[in-house]
């Protein structure tokens, strides 16, 4: 089920800032909130759904377990609304949920984390889960906590940038099962290896991340943009070091590799709480926070292979646990040979700026 947006068109705003406020929210979000006598003005400027504690509007606002079961017995869509400030209000919304609300809308007065985790626990799958947030930060907290997070956010700022902004998240954030595999892939391709050069020790990057990865997970990392290879993750028992599942052994300072978002950083630039890329061999993708970027000097590995009549190359530590993805598995590095086919990422045209794609630019780098 697709997360959804709410936008509360406050009574407080002049009747210009109200219709500027709901052309520009209705393009990204599903639902305006508004007042019972501004049902008509959101309906003739704007398509979405609207929510409203009276009046006729799509979904009905009650703060009341027995105007609930009125409403429902009306065959009302309903959304029970409530603002948790102790267990006892936890309770209210569980039997709202019970009571068949179709959506609970939750404030936090005090006390947030905890008492999300508990109604995510309670009624997930059973009604819709909405908190009321005001930036991006308590956005993303709501839909990524317990790795289930909330089934929307209801916005209650009046600034559309913000409102874009949490817009974006909530389109990156993927932590449930179907979100990950429902996400727009990464196109990879099988490149040869044609090249493999020892090149003595360099300044090379560990970019250890707050999650854990899967076997067949990793980062797209490359000494151009253009072309990136898919590093896996330490996620190999082996005779003499232990798993590493929350680290990708990247490569050199100087390589680039793919952020959320499309756009490319070096990894010298990567910092602790930044966000990388985790991307897997069908080309899934999810956001992961960094904890700790590492960099030690080590004996590196050039790796150059073709792919679409075009050279890429990568350097990487020349060591036994840096592995690179293939379409069956991954390889180490030490077990290489030319010939062999690993997966990448290519792009077909265009240079970055800032690690921001310009399609129309031409950047030659070799």
């Amino acid at each position: 089920t697709v997360r959804e947006l709410w936008v509360i068109i406050k009574p407080s705003l002049s009747s210009g800032e109200k219709e500027n406020l709901i052309r520009e929210a209705s393009k990204v979000s599903t639902t305006l909130v508004v007042e019972p006598e501004d049902i008509e003005l959101t309906r003739a400027r704007s398509d979405r759904m609207d929510a409203s504690r009276g009046g006729e509007p799509d979904i009905l606002i009650v703060e009341t377990i027995e105007d609930l079961v009125r409403a429902k017995e009306d065959g009302r869509i309903t959304c029970f609304t409530l603002t948790v400030k102790n267990r006892g209000d936890e309770e209210a919304i569980t039997e709202a949920s019970e009571s068949s609300a179709d959506y609970v809308m939750v404030r936090f007065k005090d006390w947030k984390v905890i008492p999300l985790e508990n109604l995510i626990a309670k009624i997930h799958g059973k009604s819709k889960l909405l908190t009321v947030a005001s930036d991006v930060e308590e956005s993303r907290l709501a839909l990524e906590t317990l790795e289930i997070g909330t089934d929307g956010i209801v916005v209650d700022i009046p600034d559309i940038e913000e409102i874009n902004r949490i817009y974006e998240v909530m389109r990156r954030v993927k932590t449930r099962p179907a979100e990950i595999e429902e996400a727009e892939r990464i196109e990879l391709k099988t490149a040869e290896v044609v090249e493999l050069k020892p090149i003595g020790s360099g300044a090379r990057v560990c970019i250890d991340t707050c999650d854990l990865m899967r076997e067949g997970e990793g980062l797209l990392v490359g000494c151009q943009s253009s072309g990136l290879f898919l590093v896996e993750a330490e996620v190999h028992k082996t005779p003499f070091v232990a798993p590493r599942p929350f680290r990708v052994n990247a490569g050199p300072v100087a390589l680039y590799t793919l952020t959320p978002g499309g756009k490319t950083k070096y990894l010298s630039e990567l910092k602790a709480g930044d966000e990388v890329l985790i991307v897997d061999r069908e080309g899934r993708s999810r956001t992961a926070t960094i904890c700790r970027v590492k960099i030690e000097w080590r004996p590196l590995l050039l790796i150059e292979a073709d792919c679409d009549g075009r050279r890429i190359k990568t350097i990487v530590q020349n060591a036994e646990t840096i592995r690179l993805m293939t379409e069956a598995g991954s390889r180490s590095v030490k077990e290489l040979s030319k010939g062999d086919k690993v997966l990448v990422r290519l792009e077909e045209e265009g240079g970055r700026h800032f690690g921001t794609l310009v399609k129309e630019e031409k950047v030659i780098e070799v």
